[in-house]
């Protein structure tokens, strides 16, 4: 477990700031020991990472902490969501598994062969999924002690047409889709958000993804922490699948930046 808190960073923010910006899919780095246990072919790989990774999002989250007047805090995953994916439930609670994404996949984007079926997930899950999730309960603890309440921003991007894996691919694909909780999205938030990207286009709710990040130590049990998962179609900022990122990420780091304006007070 040496490296494992290698694999994310917290990057602080203002001591006065409940807000963390959570960017757990825009890495594309796989290390070494993990690469061995894939089946793909590097051309392979590096065609499945343009697929899943949310590329550009930490710099999106980046530009958009200094532009806010109150800079939030950024929780950042700087390994691929490949390796383990840190915003599943690593056990029987997790949809994707019926497709091979729980927190370890075992199939890609296509729902091909990733790992073999029979790979054991607790070698990846013990050094890399509960490391992240302790560092992100400390995080959210560390806000509500210092403002009394954590607003958990989720910063992720999704391509424009559905790949194969998507459970609910069939619904509408939004510029910008919000997912929301009912416990930890409260209408003020949700309010804010539909304002603050109202420049970058339509917003949706819940399609095509639906829900938030909230560390299981909080979930359902702590009102004062907030939630909202942010949902950029890619062909938005950028060139599918896995391209450069163009104009547009300007503008969305300036919505982010409302938002987080907006939520900090």
């Amino acid at each position: 477990m040496t490296d494992a808190p290698a694999s994310f960073a917290l990057v602080p923010g203002a001591a006065a700031s409940p807000v963390i910006l959570h960017v757990p899919h825009s890495s594309r780095e796989i290390p070494a020991g993990v690469r061995s246990g894939i089946v793909l072919s590097d051309a392979e790989l590096e065609r499945e990472l343009d697929h899943m990774t949310d590329s550009h999002t930490a710099e999106i989250a980046g530009r958009a902490a200094g532009l806010a007047g109150l800079t939030p805090w950024r929780f950042v995953n700087r390994v691929s969501r490949l390796v383990v994916d840190p915003e599943r439930f690593p056990d029987e609670r997790e949809e994707m598994a019926a497709v091979g994404m729980g927190a370890v996949y075992t199939r890609t984007s296509h729902r091909e062969e990733l790992r073999r079926a029979d790979t054991d997930p607790e070698p990846l899950i013990e050094r890399y999924f509960r490391p992240y999730a302790r560092a992100m309960t400390e995080a959210v603890a560390d806000r509500l002690a210092a403002t009394g309440r954590a607003v958990i921003v989720d910063v992720h991007s999704y391509p424009a047409q559905p790949l194969p894996y998507e459970l609910h691919g069939g619904g509408p694909r939004p510029p910008v889709c919000l997912g929301t909780d009912a416990f930890h999205t409260p209408p003020g938030l949700l309010a804010a958000a539909r304002e603050a990207f109202a420049p970058c286009g339509e917003t949706g709710l819940d399609s095509p993804f639906s829900g938030t990040y909230v560390p299981l130590g909080f979930y359902g049990t702590r009102s004062e922490v907030g939630a909202l998962m942010v949902e950029i179609r890619r062909d938005t900022y950028m060139t599918e699948p896995g391209g450069p990122a163009g104009p547009g990420l300007s503008r969305l780091a300036g919505s982010l930046a409302a938002l987080v304006d907006a939520v900090s007070g």
